[in-house]
């Protein structure tokens, strides 16, 4: 039954202020159904994601939410100048080149949002 119902994800912020702030400002996002403690997204295809207000935000050690794009050298290049930073990570079986990762699965860019969350960008190979 699940497979066929729309998903969202929800994310914490300590500040929902500062977040609506960052996600205006620094990802071109603007709420759909906003609230004094929490505020709802729409992007593609009807997706959708919450942020709501919590003093438990920003302490997932892992990515909590992602876009798929189609080009993520461009939407890096974009973000970035709106300021938005990427993460450089080398582990084994996963390392950033500025701030892109490439790997058989596809190519993948990571950066944190105002109240901490990990976000990605993902590129499936064409």
């Amino acid at each position: 039954m699940l497979k066929d119902i729309a998903i969202a994800a929800v994310l914490p912020a300590k500040d929902v202020g500062r977040a609506k702030d960052f996600y205006r400002d620094k990802l071109g996002l603007e709420p759909v159904e906003p609230a004094d403690d929490n505020v709802m997204y729409e992007c593609g295809n009807g997706t959708r994601f919450l942020v709501y207000q919590t003093d438990n935000a920003g302490t997932a050690k892992n990515t909590q939410m992602g876009w798929v794009t189609d080009d993520v050298e461009r939407d890096v290049q974009e973000l970035r100048s709106r300021g938005v930073v990427f993460e450089e990570y080398d582990f084994p079986g996963l390392k950033t080149e500025n701030g892109i990762a490439t790997a058989d699965g596809g190519k993948a860019a990571w950066f944190l949002d105002s109240e901490g969350n990990i976000l990605s960008l993902f590129e499936r190979p064409q």
